[in-house]
């Protein structure tokens, strides 16, 4: 059974359009479409071209900082003093789709590097995954139109 990803792909662009290989490790290569390296993700992550402002809070802090990048399922923020590992956070992100912040009730701390830390969303609420889903969604067909136009151009 194909994954969401895969089925994301399919919607988007026929498989002779895109250019992914599969290599039998569950993986997929971008290699003729972006010639970085193999993707090794399971969602796609949005990398934003300008930073998403963000408040988290857990029972002892609150602060504020960027968002770097964006999947459903988590994010990387930017901010003047990270957290622990494994904190439990509530988070408030401001996108430039609606005049609301999205809520996350629940995220997790997953890694800390610097002054960046990665968030796993354990709840969002109905309403709000929504519209996070279609967030992303919107971002990733815009960056496949352009790597097809810029493909196209370049012929």
């Amino acid at each position: 059974m194909p994954r969401h990803c895969d089925l994301c792909l399919e919607l988007v662009f026929p498989p002779h359009q895109r250019g992914v290989h599969s290599h039998g490790s569950g993986h997929l290569d971008w290699a003729t479409v972006e010639s970085t390296h193999p993707y090794q993700r399971h969602h796609y992550r949005v990398l934003l071209p300008v930073p998403y402002p963000v408040m988290f809070s857990d029972t002892q802090t609150i602060a504020e900082g960027k968002v770097t990048n964006l999947t459903v399922f988590g994010c990387a923020i930017e901010c003047d003093g990270t957290l622990p590992k494994e904190t439990t956070l509530r988070v408030r992100m401001i996108l430039p789709d609606h005049a609301l912040s999205l809520p996350v009730d629940e995220a997790e701390v997953r890694w800390v590097q610097g002054n960046r830390m990665g968030l796993q969303f354990l709840k969002v609420e109905r309403a709000a995954d929504f519209r996070l889903h279609g967030f992303v969604w919107d971002r990733m067909v815009e960056r496949f139109r352009t790597i097809v136009q810029d493909g196209l151009s370049t012929r």
